[in-house]
């Protein structure tokens, strides 16, 4: 609606600059303000819409560098596993080595009772127990004699008698008279005491022996031998005699024994027989008294035991422990829920369009753990063999080479993440700083527009007054 008011021109064209001054004062106090010169569409649409998509880019971006620097701790939080990982895997080899190089196997000597072997009959030196196993493996301690087969001659009918003449047994000769039967035979033998031959008479037969060895008739009466039914080169089976084992005979036959070979060890202890348990188990050996001495018996009384390698026994149990903190080294390497060492896959997205991402994961689908790594737990037959320990060794030398290489791809992946986060932090700054270039006021400008605004300000009020003035010079003529 038009003012009812009547302005002379002098005063309206003033009023007029006065308003328009306002204005300009009021925007130019509004970007001091707000520090913009494009403060809404309105402002400059181009420029608005503009800056508003490059810091919506620059902020989609911010929200994928927090995504990145999460995925650098969960990389961090891995190699801090790995790093653990491999010198509890470092001190394990040092377990090996202890064990490899102590030789602290406990052994007993045990003196040869050869009077209570004996050989009448074969008697063993049982060893079980230890590195052996729970079945025992038995050493002769001797041979046993064994008697000769004995020649036998039949006579003719009962009460039949011999042709006399001269019977020679074994070099010693026994006259025997004409007509003698079986019986006289028997005692004519038996009253020439012929070492080790004996007799005995069934019926009309004469059954005639040697325990050490054959029955020889050379030199008898041929007459004689033919009634007998015997000749001189009858020769019957010979006995053979019996032995105790000396010490080094059960050395040799315990060291060369291919089911004690690596397990036990024999030597010659100044005449007793030294036995070396080469176990960190007891080993048992039975055949001996408590006082060490060898008889051959057998029992509980009989049974003696030979201590295992304490020693390596109880890095058996460091080992096995150094295993178990292995896997728990990995279960507890994740970081906010994720978990590269269980076999957990990270994806980091790089753009705010999804093209641009990498996925991480561990070479092994498994992740890290013994099982993966091949380290097994460690148990006694191991830690008796030297040669067991060796191959422990060069699976966790390859155990080693795997966690370096697993590290060495995540060191690639981190160093990947980082280039790439920079990347982001560079291009979220040039995409903000576009996005104030459009929209942000040029303070020093504005401070020195403000002066200007208010200097006319305060000049168009002045002018405004003179216009009113005169106007005002009217008034004089009433």
């Amino acid at each position: 609606m038009a003012s009812g008011i009547t302005l002379s021109a002098g005063v309206r064209q003033n009023l007029l600059a006065l308003q328009n001054t306002a204005s300009l004062l009021s925007t130019t106090q509004n970007r001091l303000a707000t520090g913009k010169k494009v403060n809404s569409a309105l402002d400059n649409p181009t420029s608005f819409f503009t800056s508003s998509s490059l810091s919506a880019r620059a902020s989609d971006l911010s929200g994928i560098l927090d995504s990145m620097s999460n995925g650098i701790q969960t990389l961090q939080a891995a190699n801090n596993g790995l790093t653990a990982i491999t010198k509890t895997v470092e001190s394990m080899q040092a377990t090996i080595n202890q064990a490899r190089q102590d030789a602290s196997f406990k052994s007993t000597s045990f003196t040869v009772d050869a009077t209570a072997i004996g050989t009448s009959t074969v008697k063993n030196l049982s060893i079980s127990g230890g590195a052996v196993g729970t079945t025992a493996v038995d050493i002769a301690l001797n041979t046993a004699g064994t008697a000769a087969t004995p020649g036998s001659a039949t006579s003719g009918t009962i009460p039949g008698t011999y042709t006399g003449g001269t019977l020679t047994i074994n070099g010693t000769n026994v006259t025997i008279a004409d007509d003698t039967n079986a019986a006289g035979l028997k005692t004519a033998i038996d009253a020439a005491s012929i070492s080790g031959v004996t007799t005995s008479v069934s019926g009309s037969t004469i059954t005639i022996s040697n325990a050490n060895g054959n029955v020889d008739f050379t030199g008898s009466t041929g007459a004689l031998l033919t009634s007998l039914g015997l000749s001189t080169s009858t020769n019957y089976a010979a006995g053979t005699g019996g032995s105790v084992k000396t010490v080094d005979d059960l050395v040799a036959a315990i060291n060369t024994n291919t089911s004690l070979t690596g397990k036990v060890k024999a030597s010659n202890d100044g005449g007793r027989l030294n036995i070396q348990n080469l176990s960190t188990e007891d080993l048992s050996v039975v055949g001996a008294t408590a006082a060490n001495a060898i008889d051959g018996s057998t029992g509980a009384s009989s049974t003696q035991t030979i201590g295992g390698n304490s020693v390596r026994k109880n890095l058996i149990s460091q080992f096995n422990e150094l295993r178990d903190q292995l896997n728990k080294l990995a279960d507890d390497s994740s970081f906010n829920g994720v978990n590269l060492l269980k076999g957990d896959t990270l994806k980091l997205v790089f753009n705010e369009t999804n093209t641009s991402s990498i996925s991480i994961v561990s070479q092994n689908p498994d992740g890290i753990n013994s099982d993966v790594l091949g380290i097994g737990a460690a148990d006694a037959t191991e830690f008796s063999n030297n040669t067991s320990l060796d191959s422990r060794l060069d699976g966790l030398a390859t155990a080693l080479t795997s966690l370096r290489s697993q590290s060495s791809a995540f060191g690639s992946n981190l160093s990947i993440v980082q280039n790439r986060q920079d990347f982001t932090k560079n291009m979220i700054n040039t995409l903000q700083t576009g996005a104030d270039n459009l929209v942000l006021a040029d303070s020093n400008e504005e401070a020195a527009n403000l002066l200007a605004l208010q200097t006319r300000q305060q000049l168009s009020t002045t002018a405004l007054s003179l216009a009113s003035q005169a106007d005002q010079a009217v008034l004089r003529l009433f």
